[in-house]
């Protein structure tokens, strides 16, 4: 089936955008292309684009040449206005996003932060919507000195729309069924909190299909299955994951020095054991590599 341009070919970050979709009966995809755009994008880009959810294509871009990459969401046409001005911020801060990631550009992280307790404290309570504060961030919250990339936020069904509202002018991809890599398919958005120059990432979903939630799973949508603490943060009580989520994936993705400060906080928190467990079991890390934390956490070291 034949795609439509909605908007391109535009500029961003050394790639050149292009917004097209397809519609089968009530169904529309919304995709997100970008191609490595040489001297004429302000090329060439810093990194590549999968540490922000794309999917590189074994196709050319469908306006465009090689070197291509992707981001899908299965929306109705009506949902076009808000899709391309999520499409539009997204090419405008992806230099920003790519410095941060590729060439240690500091991440303000107490900044955007702060932007999200304002924004989303009051409204959620007021609705009875739950939400909590993972991943890096989570265990950084807690002392662990490191540097968080981003900010990843669990909630449920209803609070992952709510919060794209409350994020409206911030989002780069627009809420609803996307694919996101290494997580299938999910009800989430994504959105850069801050200006065009210096902000933060921040992304939330669920699954989009119900399905029995593992143990403790971190991103179930669904309240009481994910182990919580919580944490001051200027004069707000935030809801955060405890630290052996972020432990367990720093080791995952090898970096050291993440998993010794990690490993620090969970320390002096006192570990949860049962928890700990539980992720370690599901995780693709070796015996070996399971033991030495499970050791390191013991002893110290």
């Amino acid at each position: 089936m034949p795609s439509d341009m909605l908007s391109g070919p535009d500029l961003g970050g050394g790639y050149l955008h292009q917004l097209s979709f397809d519609t089968e009966r009530e169904a529309t995809t919304f995709t997100f292309h970008a191609q490595v755009g040489g001297s004429d994008a302000g090329g060439p880009p810093t990194g590549p684009l999968d540490a922000f959810g794309f999917t590189r294509t074994a196709t050319p871009c469908m306006f465009g040449g090689p070197r291509c990459w992707h981001r899908r969401f299965l929306l109705g046409r009506p949902d076009a206005g808000r899709v391309r001005a999520a499409y539009n911020r997204n090419r405008f801060v992806l230099e920003t996003m790519l410095a941060q990631r590729y060439d240690s550009t500091p991440v303000p992280v107490a900044d955007g932060l702060r932007e999200i307790v304002r924004r989303l404290s009051a409204p959620l309570a007021e609705a009875g919507i739950a939400w909590y504060i993972g991943g890096s961030t989570a265990a950084w919250l807690q002392g662990a000195e490191l540097a968080p990339h981003d900010i990843d936020l669990g909630t449920s069904r209803a609070g992952v729309d709510r919060i794209a509202s409350l994020l409206g002018e911030y989002l780069i991809e627009p809420v609803g069924p996307t694919d996101w890599p290494r997580s299938g398919i999910v009800h989430g958005a994504r959105a850069f909190v801050g200006t065009f120059h210096q902000g933060v990432r921040v992304e939330w979903a669920v699954p989009l299909e119900p399905h029995p939630p593992l143990p403790f799973e971190e991103w179930s949508g669904r309240g009481g299955v994910a182990r919580l603490g919580e944490v001051p943060f200027e004069g707000h009580a935030l809801s955060v994951t405890r630290p052996e989520y972020a432990l367990v994936r720093a080791a995952e993705k090898g970096a050291t020095r993440s998993v010794a400060a990690i490993a620090d906080v969970v320390r002096r928190t006192g570990p949860d054991r049962e928890l700990l467990a539980a992720l370690l079991e599901r995780s693709p890390l070796s015996g070996n590599a399971r033991s030495a934390l499970t050791d390191a956490i013991a002893i110290g070291r």
